[in-house]
């Protein structure tokens, strides 16, 4: 299955709705780190009037994203096509209105832009991370996103507690174990979107069996962004068709059995 993308946000020097760059010399904050990079053209096609909203997120990521560690530097001049818009453009797969589950949005990618580009969605935002959640409260409250909840612990802490028709993963996990944590938090006929890369359709042939073990019922490769981003986003979507038990003991990929669960090191924290 094949889609295109969403909706950009720009900076106060933006046109809002503006398909161009943001004009003027880049701003650096106190600590030396480029706090402006301008929106490529694309991105006003995918942002829409939403741009210059995702503008100010692009500079918290640039900014204090780098200095707490969420961000590296060197990820900074591709913001916008690496990570913004390549999480953007998936917002065509998830229902109008629903709720959905980040697992490991570390620095909101693609939790926040989905509620910045999607202001319809309900964002739950999981994070074991102390440093992590604390600047993720940081930026919900700086952009003023009123329907997205930080919270602070592992997937499995979640389960029998938060079930949403959509979970997000985007750079956690190999899929086997991401689907591990994440299918006991989909409602039933809902799906879990895997953002991966272009070996996608390998790990998916590697790890089928084990995913089907843990509850999933279907299993697509789907590429978002056609036309507008090079290379474009490569999703892996599950679909469960019940809730799913997390006490299922499975083999992974590699021969090992697991376990569902484990250890709780964080305890979970709501705004």
């Amino acid at each position: 299955m094949t889609a295109h993308g969403p909706e950009p946000t720009g900076g106060a020097d933006h046109p809002r709705g503006g398909a161009g760059p943001r004009d003027g010399a880049r701003e650096t904050s106190a600590s030396g780190a480029e706090t402006s990079v301008p929106a490529p053209v694309i991105a006003g096609a995918v942002f829409g009037d939403r741009l210059e909203l995702a503008q100010r997120y692009a500079e918290l990521l640039a900014d204090t994203g780098a200095t707490h560690g969420l961000m590296g530097p060197r990820e900074v001049p591709r913001l916008w096509e690496r990570h913004l818009l390549n999480c953007a453009v998936v917002h065509e797969a998830i229902p109008h209105g629903a709720s959905v589950i980040d697992v490991g949005s570390g620095a909101g990618l693609p939790g926040l832009v989905l509620a910045i580009v999607r202001p319809d969605l309900q964002l739950h935002l999981v994070e074991p991370m102390l440093r992590r959640t604390t600047w993720l409260e940081d930026a919900v409250r700086q952009l003023e996103l009123s329907d997205v909840t930080v919270h602070r612990g592992r997937a499995e802490e979640l389960w029998g507690d938060l079930m949403a028709p959509v979970v997000t993963a985007r750079a956690v996990a190999p899929l086997a174990e991401l689907a591990r944590w994440c299918l006991p938090l989909v409602d039933a006929g809902g799906a879990m979107l895997a953002l991966k890369g272009s070996s996608a359709p390998e790990e998916l042939a590697r790890d089928r069996d084990a995913v089907r073990r843990l509850g999933s019922v279907e299993e697509v490769v789907e590429t978002y962004g056609a036309g507008m981003l090079d290379p474009v986003t490569t999703v892996v979507r599950l679909l469960v068709d019940q809730p799913v038990r997390p006490d299922r003991t499975v083999v992974d990929a590699t021969g090992g059995r697991s376990r569902p669960g484990g250890r709780r090191s964080h305890r979970r924290s709501r705004r």
